[in-house]
């Protein structure tokens, strides 16, 4: 059995070791993200790190758009490398690299047309627009080198290789956090010299994954015949990206509405939100990589005519992440002060914090369980479903729940904190009726 083939030998093991390294990924890319700005801090003052700070979360939102449209590449070639069709994944590659290389070439032009209506979006500071609009414009232009590294990965994922995306972001974040001390530290380049580090270790990275790429035997062939533009798969591709990219961007656009809500009422609550928003991303990442390593098992054992393979991956995905979820809300209930205390050593602050992380801490536990399910749903091109389940919490639950909490309850941010759990309960409970609606419609079928 090729380590790369999901549809045969032990389920969970399998879901392990696909998910191991894309946790991996997924901690680096955050800890050079954080690297940025704590190399500017060093060497800055406060207008440099807001202008970084800023610009970090416009470009984490366009990151995850990307990364969720290049789901549906992952999951069209998983689809072809559990039915065999070699041919099919072969155009899919083919298909993707057109697609995506227009994509970039569409996106960076507009997102440099609006680098000015961004920045007075975000609401940015006076004394930070100079450099935040420089940070955005340099990284804007490395717009292609973001898509093609994150298509390069979904190529890989979707042929059931997870590590090595793993090494092409080792590589972009050992070349940025170097970077980061030479253009920031030695030549004082400030926030332009983040942003040149951040898209310099993504060019090498990309450069690197090409070298890999013409390596690796994926199962299947990819002719010159193959990359043109093909409008089936195009299609395909985007019956599954399309709405993982809207609902991964919607998602961040109600953080930045949370945290917009949050600053309204003054400083202490905005920096204790701020922080507990960094801790809950670091939590999350357990379910996220349990998220891609089910889209990809389910695609491959889907494509292979397994749907109780791709079923018991999805129940070891539920067992491990709720146990981790479970874990993080009893630690938080008892100890949050040893995580918040990491980031602040201001009592009201640190307060402030502890409260608002004990409830937000919940959500670690029921975001497992539609964490889990939309990997499912997505791997089976049912990608509607998260994108669905989602919309409704955000919109009946997270935001008008931060909202009220804040109006009803301004004297603690306990409250506020069950506006995410409460969503992703909603969600969880969404995505368990789904589940069993198609469940009892394929017993009824067979």
């Amino acid at each position: 059995m090729k380590e790369s083939d999901l549809t045969q030998g032990n389920a969970g093991r399998n879901l392990i070791r696909f998910a191991l390294p894309y946790l991996l990924a997924c901690f680096m890319q955050t800890f050079y993200g954080m690297a940025d700005l704590f190399v500017v801090g060093l060497y800055n003052e406060a207008e440099t790190t807001t202008a970084v700070a800023i610009g970090s979360q416009v470009m984490h939102m366009l990151t995850v758009i990307i990364v969720g449209f290049a789901m549906g590449t992952t999951v069209r070639i998983g689809r072809y490398v559990g039915a065999k069709d070699e041919r099919a994944a072969g155009r899919t590659v083919g298909a993707s690299v057109v697609f995506f290389a227009a994509f970039a070439a569409v996106l960076t032009v507009a997102l440099l047309l609006c680098t000015n209506i961004i920045t007075g979006v975000m609401l940015t500071p006076a004394e930070a627009v100079g450099e935040t609009r420089l940070y955005l414009l340099i990284c804007f232009a490395g717009v292609p080198f973001i898509t093609a590294y994150n298509v390069i990965s979904s190529i890989f994922r979707g042929a059931g290789d997870s590590r090595r995306p793993m090494y092409f972001v080792a590589v972009a974040c050992v070349v940025n956090i170097a970077l980061d001390f030479v253009l920031i530290g030695g030549l004082g380049l400030g926030a332009a010299g983040a942003a040149l580090g951040t898209v310099l270790g993504q060019a090498v990275s990309v450069l690197f994954s090409l070298f890999v790429m013409r390596g690796r035997d994926f199962g299947f062939r990819v002719t010159r015949q193959d990359i043109r533009a093909d409008r089936e798969s195009f299609a395909q591709i985007c019956k599954v990206g399309a709405p993982i990219a809207c609902q991964d961007g919607l998602i961040q656009v109600a953080f930045i509405v949370i945290t917009v809500i949050a600053n309204s009422r003054g400083l202490v609550v905005s920096a204790a939100v701020g922080i507990v928003e960094k801790i809950i991303s670091f939590l999350f990442l357990v379910p996220s990589a349990f998220l891609a390593a089910i889209s990809a098992i389910t695609a491959q054992n889907m494509g292979a005519d397994k749907p109780e393979r791709a079923r018991a991956s999805l129940g070891y995905g539920l067992l491990i992440t709720v146990c981790w979820g479970a874990f993080c809300a009893i630690y938080n209930q008892f100890l949050p002060e040893t995580l918040v205390g990491l980031f602040t050593r201001d009592d009201l602050v640190l307060a402030a914090g502890c409260a608002y992380l004990r409830a937000y801490a919940f959500d670690t536990l029921f975001a497992a369980v539609h964490f889990c399910f939309s990997g499912y749903f997505c791997g089976d091109q049912k990608a509607g479903i998260s994108f669905l389940h989602n919309i409704i919490a955000i919109v009946m639950v997270r935001i008008p729940g931060a909202y009220l909490a804040g109006v009803y309850f301004p004297d603690s941010l306990y409250p506020m904190g069950w506006a995410a759990p409460l969503g992703s309960l909603l969600s969880a409970l969404i995505c368990v009726g789904f589940y069993a609606y198609y469940r009892r419609r394929s017993r009824a079928a067979s």
